[in-house]
């Protein structure tokens, strides 16, 4: 039985590092052996990863485009090889989170966490371990979302926490689900040599997304080969010893099924909380999630959630590691005393690794316009810059929807090389309310895709110098 301050259910330590700076004594319940959690074990390092092998070896295939000589022929992939460098980031990363525990004297213990009171958790890792403490913040994540009817058997039919281990490239691979993973891992195994299908229940691809960044997506997906059958919903899924087959009814009723080595279910995610024992214990759920107000406090005092694992009140809540990381920063702040502000979220920027990459933050136009806004538009094609051109990447354009009135920059949205790197430009845009006309008298460098962002603003005043 201890006396801790605060105590950490994670998968987001970074509200553990954050509540011993600012002098709390902390200790982090975790039931992976490696710290990290989703983020870092099963979601952005390692897919991310994968990613990078991916446009490597898609660089080896076009060698000769860059006057590369490849003496002994065509480049081969080595799945073994890619797994050992994936693993090895991994491992990296989780022993620089152990550093950091000890840096900062954070408590780690290993078990599964329940919830017994507002300032008591029960560790079970053979015999049961009492904590007490001031604080709990719950940060349990969540793991991939089955849907009925379709049995995971982590073999043929799987979810990304087993795509990221295939120890084969499939032939043909099924994706069921558009959304940011289905995209990036669609990208990974086509450039692997998979022959890969997308499908999506809505209408479009990355529905999330500006629709004009998911046309964009889909002409350059259906560029490299991979076919994308929206608005089609899986009527059925049977397995056996010639792989997987799939019955898709399209949009207008039509059906077709086809038989694939791997379907990939990725449908979203669901929050971590059974057997945590929060709704016996009186805090407010909604279908799973824990409800919390706009500090992150839940309807029982001393017992905070943040992450995948939460629900807003107003409105869904992104399921991304730097929202959790800004979230468990806000809750560590105010738990120490400190004055605090809610997080806007209109101002979160979204990140989708695949091919081209999506980078995103802001008001879409048609959310802009629904909430009333007098909108106006510009937008830069990537392809017409020269660093473009040298890096043989010309797909994709950045569009900036701003408020007519007061030239406010309500969002931006880039899809082409770069854009997760350009996007954080466009989050600072936000946070600082910038105008359209100030984003134009930015000097940005020549030359670099960033220029794009600049040509963006100046599309909006029909003033692009490049187009």
């Amino acid at each position: 039985r201890g006396g801790h301050r605060c105590g950490c259910i994670p998968r987001c330590y970074v509200a553990a590092i954050r509540a011993s700076q600012l002098g709390k004594k902390v200790a982090v319940v975790e039931k992976q052996q490696s710290l990290g959690g989703t983020c870092l074990i099963w979601g952005c390092i390692p897919t991310k990863a994968l990613l990078e092998h991916a446009h490597a070896f898609q660089m080896f295939q076009h060698a000769s485009d860059w006057g590369v000589a490849l003496p002994y022929g065509a480049p081969a992939l080595d799945m073994r090889l890619v797994h050992e460098r994936k693993d090895k980031i991994v491992t990296s990363l989780t022993k620089g989170i152990d550093f950091l525990f000890k840096k900062h004297k954070i408590d780690r213990i290993t078990g599964t966490a329940r919830l017994v009171g507002n300032s008591r958790v029960d560790v079970f890792e053979g015999e049961t371990q009492a904590l007490e403490a001031m604080d709990i913040i719950v940060a349990t994540g969540s793991s991939p979302r089955a849907l009925p009817g379709i049995e995971i058997d982590h073999a043929r039919i799987v979810t990304s926490d087993d795509a990221i281990h295939l120890a084969e490239v499939p032939k043909s691979l099924v994706v069921l689900g558009a959304g940011a993973v289905g995209v990036e891992f669609a990208s990974i195994y086509r450039r692997f040599g998979s022959e890969v299908t997308i499908v999506e229940l809505l209408p479009r691809l990355v529905p999330g997304e500006d629709d004009a960044v998911s046309a964009e997506l889909e002409k350059s997906f259906k560029k490299q080969g991979i076919r994308s059958l929206t608005g089609s919903k899986v009527v059925s899924v049977t397995s056996d010893a010639k792989g997987v087959r799939v019955k898709v009814k399209g949009p207008e009723g039509k059906s077709q099924s086809f038989v694939v080595d791997v379907l990939l279910v990725a449908t979203g995610r669901s929050p971590v909380t059974a057997g945590l024992g929060a709704e016996a214990l009186g805090v407010q759920m909604d279908n799973g999630y824990i409800r919390v107000d706009a500090m992150y406090r839940t309807s029982v005092p001393n017992i905070s959630a943040i992450g995948d694992v939460i629900a807003l009140e107003e409105r869904a809540h992104p399921q991304l590691a730097h929202v959790s990381s800004a979230e468990g920063v806000l809750v560590a702040e105010r738990l120490a005393g400190q004055e605090i502000h809610p997080l806007n979220y209109d101002h979160v920027p979204s990140c989708t690794y695949c091919d081209p990459e999506i980078g995103s933050v802001g008001l879409t136009e048609a959310e802009a316009t629904r909430r009333g806004f007098d909108v106006r538009v510009g937008a830069f094609p990537v392809g017409v810059l020269g660093r473009a051109k040298m890096a043989g990447e010309t797909a994709g354009f950045v569009k900036i929807v701003a408020e007519k009135r007061y030239d406010e920059v309500l969002g931006v949205h880039m899809i082409g090389p770069r854009s997760t790197e350009l996007v954080g430009e466009a989050a600072l845009a936000l946070r600082l309310e910038c105008t359209v006309e100030e984003l134009m008298k930015t000097i940005h460098a020549h030359p670099t895709f960033s220029e794009a962002v600049g040509e963006a603003a100046h599309a909006v005043h029909g003033a692009a110098i490049h187009v």
